[in-house]
């Protein structure tokens, strides 16, 4: 295979912000502008090859033993899933050829998200309506930069913003323990208000919060440990603002009722939007599962479903971003298809090394907000074949396994 040539600037896939003025050639000022982008580029790209259960083998070799097993399978799984866009449409085709279901790392958390959409609908908006529009942002139950490191810097303190001053944006965070507040202080020392609650209220909190935007008096004096006079105070900052924005990520809820919480948050929105403006925006967003929820939906006409493994008698696991994910326990072989560095503790039964988007790979990229897609560019140089080329491999030995 011939070298990747390595540009300079890039659209970095460690987190769904996408950002794209990044240098990876730079790590120690990559190191302080965006500690996930460093981890992710300083990641070493060794020298890896196939194996079969443990032992060396070619790339033709390997991919001959994964149809023998693939052909053998009732009801194959494609788990893991992290890539972009080309993989996910590769992904997909070899479900259809197999009949496997596909899942995602994320699954559950992107599913918190969707269940919401799909029984209520919502009303959302982009990163640069962000930008150019709120003057008031409130972030439910996350600080946002555990997730998306650089959310304040790219998107709310900036210079560049169309119809509202950035600098004298009102930021509030809802709820949350143990939150880094300190990136919503404006770059004129205005301190963010914190309203903080523990996790298990959070739910409470936010219906309350619903509640009082609608108008309907509480009983309660306090809610969660929150005064509801500060709620109050809340709701009417949110309605008299000129375009009020409620940030969430969705793995960062509590299990039992994120979906609860993320259906009062967009409920406040659509409430808000009787006598105001406010859109939600969900950020988030790892290992492509925005893509490749996109790609499954488009291809096969349903999000993507949480994996019941059980059920399942061979796994193709497909791990590009995370090395260090553990496999899933099937009732059966496992396959994987990931990045050079992965990480096992027991040896799948056939591993075949294929190329990181963004990292000694070429690919496309979804950002978390859904509106725009991005070219990801190799920053370094790799023998090791794309996903899509393996897959088409893959399908090519299954059609002749069928031939014959």
């Amino acid at each position: 295979m011939t070298s990747i040539p390595i540009a300079l600037n890039h659209a970095c896939p460690a987190c769904g912000l996408l950002c794209d003025d990044i240098d990876p050639q730079q790590l120690t000022q990559l190191d302080q502008v965006c500690k996930k982008a460093a981890t992710f580029y300083t990641r070493e790209i060794p020298a890896s090859v196939a194996s079969i259960r443990g032992t060396p083998a070619t790339l033709s070799e390997a991919i001959k033993a994964a149809a023998g097993l693939l052909k053998h399978a009732v009801a194959p799984v494609i788990g893991g899933a992290s890539t972009d866009v080309h993989g996910a449409r590769a992904l997909i085709d070899l479900a259809n050829a197999t009949q496997a279901s596909v899942t995602h790392l994320n699954a559950e958390s992107t599913l918190r998200n969707m269940r919401v959409l799909q029984q209520r609908g919502w009303q959302t908006t982009t990163l640069t309506e962000v930008r150019n529009r709120a003057d008031v942002i409130v972030m439910i139950g996350t600080d946002v930069v555990t997730y998306n490191p650089r959310f304040f810097e790219r998107v709310v303190w900036v210079n560049e913003a169309m119809f509202t001053s950035a600098h004298a944006r009102q930021i509030v965070y809802l709820g949350g323990q143990a939150l880094d507040t300190r990136p919503g202080c404006s770059p004129d020392g205005r301190a963010p208000q914190v309203i903080a609650c523990a996790d298990a209220d959070l739910p409470a909190v936010v219906a309350a919060l619903r509640a009082l935007v609608l108008g309907r008096p509480l009983s309660a004096t306090t809610v969660g440990g929150i005064q509801v006079s500060v709620l109050q105070s809340l709701a009417e900052t949110l309605q008299s603002a000129t375009y009020a924005c409620l940030v969430w990520v969705a793995k960062a809820f509590p299990h039992a009722h994120a979906e609860l919480i993320i259906e009062n948050i967009t409920e406040t929105v659509v409430a808000l939007n009787q006598k105001s403006r406010a859109m939600g925006l969900s950020l988030g967003g790892s290992d492509g599962d925005t893509s490749v929820n996109y790609a499954h939906t488009w291809r096969q006409g349903v999000i993507i479903d949480a994996p019941h493994w059980s059920k399942h008698d061979a796994l193709v696991w497909v791990n590009s971003f995370s090395p260090h994910a553990e496999l899933p326990v099937v009732a059966g072989p496992t396959i994987v298809l990931g990045a050079a560095d992965s990480v096992f503790t027991n040896p799948p039964d056939v591993f075949i090394p294929v190329a990181t988007p963004g990292l000694d790979g070429h690919g496309q990229q979804f950002r978390v907000d859904g509106s725009v897609t991005l070219p990801l560019t190799a920053a370094k140089s790799s023998a090791h074949p794309s996903l899509s080329s393996v897959v088409q491999q893959l399908l090519a030995a299954l059609a002749e396994g069928d031939a014959t």
